[in-house]
């Protein structure tokens, strides 16, 4: 596979694939996250399958511009990479804001996306299929208060990358740690001028990202979807009774889905801590759809 980054008319973006004469599939990463988290599944499709593999504008080694960061900001960014590399038709396998970006393609683009798999874009942050819910002066309140806590927000810094990666070890769960996690966490912090570390995804990129997300209503995407669809919620996730009520609402505006729930499964990071595991059951998903 090759790594370079490729110059759109606005953006660097950078990316990691390998075109064959075969199906594509598109892999995009979670809000904070790069193309690196994808070790444990692009091993299982690679044989099959034409890989892409981006990094979003304002993450990994990405360009990180000051604005732009609205999922269809970054689904444009990945729309024009497509057409950069004469990709026609492909899969999409989307985690969190990846899903997002995924949805927002295959609503502008019904005819490039031949399937799509979420493993996120189940749910609002507010509103009727929202998590939050309120009155109109509540829901400003609320992110009046969001909006303050993202302020206070610091940029982490770490004096060698060795050190960050311990420390986010050490926050996960006691036998969850694998070589999918240190691959990802080893390309997620960027080297600063003096020497030291901090991460690749910025508190200004969170921010914009963040506050633009709260008006995002999936339902309007869900609308103009023509491509099967799968649904992978994490076990917090289905435990939920407003995000599977708001599933249930969005299924309702599709024609050809399915829901499938991996045991255990920790959103986001579901494709490092169970890749064997959830690589096959989006593979399955996927070659059902390969004559779409």
């Amino acid at each position: 596979m090759v790594e370079e980054m490729i110059k759109l008319d606005h953006i660097e973006i950078n990316v990691r694939y390998s075109l064959e004469d075969k199906p594509v599939v598109l892999f995009l990463h979670f809000s904070g996250g790069n193309l690196n988290m994808w070790e444990g599944i692009i091993s299982q499709f690679e044989k099959e399958y034409s890989i892409i593999a981006p990094d979003f504008r304002g993450h990994g080694k990405s360009d990180k511009p000051q604005t732009g960061y609205h999922i269809d900001d970054m689904a444009n960014d990945i729309y024009l990479l497509l057409q950069h590399l004469s990709v026609e038709h492909c899969h999409i396998v989307g985690s969190s804001m990846g899903a997002e970006v995924g949805l927002s393609i295959a609503a502008s683009h019904p005819e490039l996306v031949r399937s799509l798999v979420c493993e996120g874009a189940l749910y609002n942050e507010f509103g009727e299929h929202g998590l939050f819910n309120g009155t109109e002066e509540e829901i400003i309140h609320r992110k009046e208060v969001l909006k303050v806590q993202l302020a206070e927000r610091k940029e982490c810094v770490f004096i060698t990358k060795e050190e960050y990666v311990e420390e986010e070890r050490a926050k996960l769960q006691q036998g969850l740690w694998n070589e999918c996690f240190l691959a990802f966490f080893e390309n997620n912090v960027q080297q600063m001028t003096n020497g030291e570390f901090t991460y690749c995804y910025l508190n200004r990129v969170r921010t914009e990202y963040i506050q633009k997300y709260w008006d995002v209503k999936f339902e309007q995407y869900y609308k103009m979807l023509q491509c099967p669809i799968l649904f992978l919620p994490s076990e917090e996730e289905w435990a939920n009774e407003k995000i599977r009520s708001s599933l249930d609402a969005f299924t309702s505006l599709l024609d050809v889905y399915e829901i499938e729930r991996v045991e255990n499964a920790i959103h986001a990071y579901v494709w490092m801590q169970l890749p064997i595991t959830v690589g096959e059951v989006a593979k399955r998903f996927i070659s059902k759809h390969n004559d779409r």
